[in-house]
């Protein structure tokens, strides 16, 4: 089979999984989603086989242990953040007035003195509008969050569907793997492997990393902003870390909501505002010198500009499906272009002759210390 033939079948065949994604994408979550737990488990079963357990009977001790884990945490924290998230939607366009009479009763000094009366005004309707608009907003988007939350407990409360299929991958998966091998080309098997033992410690490393990260922040910024006595502090903290799967998006929204919350909250004590302000500071401080470098490292290689365009591509193209699929597939990518590069650059594409090859390799040699 000549290169060109062969390019045109994984093309081919890279079309077709996108055309059954689309096609299919309403009834692929619990697939999808049993998938990603046998992948994050099997590391965890292949350990208790090498202490001497069966893999049968790894597999049920470890998804009983998780279904009980995952129904507890329902159990607790279901109630209490639908309660606050509807008390903080409740609140949210009185809140939004009093910081608005808040900023315009600072800053109205201050822009009457550059401005004159008439610009005051303006500023205080544009404002006005301006909160208005962002309250709606903010408002849409928490229902959306919640009813989106409730369709994915939903889903994984299929403690019928998920976890039996969970089951089945997670007992064949060595097996599944070893058949998967067998399909490989012969003549490219080598490099194929490869780049797929490549994607796995990609995708694995991130995801188990990234997801202890998410885990850890939630709960400091929760348990933190409950200590400094924030209103809806649980729920803010917890939607900050999860939303820190996006980076910079989780940080950055809880920081805004947090601290206009304490404001509103606490006004005309500056002490608690700022005392919320550094709950996101040290929260800021530990992800990125002790959480990101232990558990996530450079894992991915892939850009946070471009997995915040994965995250939002796939997002709207396959819902919630695509958000699941948006880390793996852009790890799969990242490695396939910087294999693409590597061998772009060892190519005569880009030496074009051995002239300029030869008169290549002896600068890189003159560079060399």
């Amino acid at each position: 089979m000549t290169l060109q033939r062969q390019i045109g079948f994984w093309l081919g065949s890279l079309l077709v999984f996108v055309l059954l994604l689309v096609v299919l994408r309403d009834v692929l979550l619990p697939f999808i989603a049993a998938l990603a737990l046998a992948y994050l488990l099997d590391p965890l079963a292949d350990r208790l086989e090498r202490m001497g357990m069966d893999r049968l009977a790894a597999t049920i001790v470890i998804l009983v242990v998780f279904l009980l884990l995952f129904v507890l945490v329902l159990v607790l924290l279901v109630p209490l953040l639908g309660q606050q998230l509807a008390g903080l939607v409740a609140r949210l366009p009185s809140d939004a007035a009093k910081l608005q009479a808040i900023v315009l009763e600072r800053g109205a000094p201050w822009i009457e003195r550059f401005g004159g009366e008439k610009l005051t005004q303006e500023a205080q309707n544009s404002l006005g509008n301006l909160v208005g608009e962002a309250t709606k907003w903010v408002g849409g988007l928490l229902q959306s969050l919640w009813s989106g939350g409730t369709a994915i407990i939903g889903v994984f409360s299929l403690l019928v569907l998920t976890p039996v299929i969970a089951f089945y991958l997670l007992a064949d998966w060595d097996r599944m793997v070893e058949t998967v091998d067998g399909w490989l080309p012969l003549d490219h098997r080598d490099t194929i492997r490869g780049l797929l033992h490549e994607m796995d410690l990609a995708i694995a490393g991130f995801l188990r990393g990234q997801a202890l990260v998410c885990l850890l922040l939630g709960t400091f910024y929760a348990i933190g902003l409950s200590l400094v006595g924030v209103n809806f502090g649980a729920l803010i903290g917890i939607i900050s870390g999860f939303l820190s799967f996006i980076p910079y998006v989780g940080s950055l929204t809880g920081l805004v909501l947090s601290v206009g919350v304490a404001i509103v909250q606490f006004w005309p004590d500056w002490t608690w505002p700022l005392a919320t302000l550094g709950v996101f500071l040290a929260g800021q401080f530990l992800e990125g010198n002790i959480f990101q470098p232990k558990f996530v490292g450079d894992s991915i290689g892939v850009h946070p500009v471009w997995l915040m365009f994965a995250l939002l591509a796939f997002g709207s193209l396959f819902g919630f499906v695509g958000l699941l699929l948006a880390v793996p597939l852009a790890a799969v990518i990242g490695v396939l272009c910087r294999f693409a590069l590597r061998q772009y650059l060892a190519s005569r594409l880009y030496y074009g002759s051995d002239a300029a090859r030869a008169a290549e390799a002896k600068a890189r040699r003159d560079a060399k210390p």
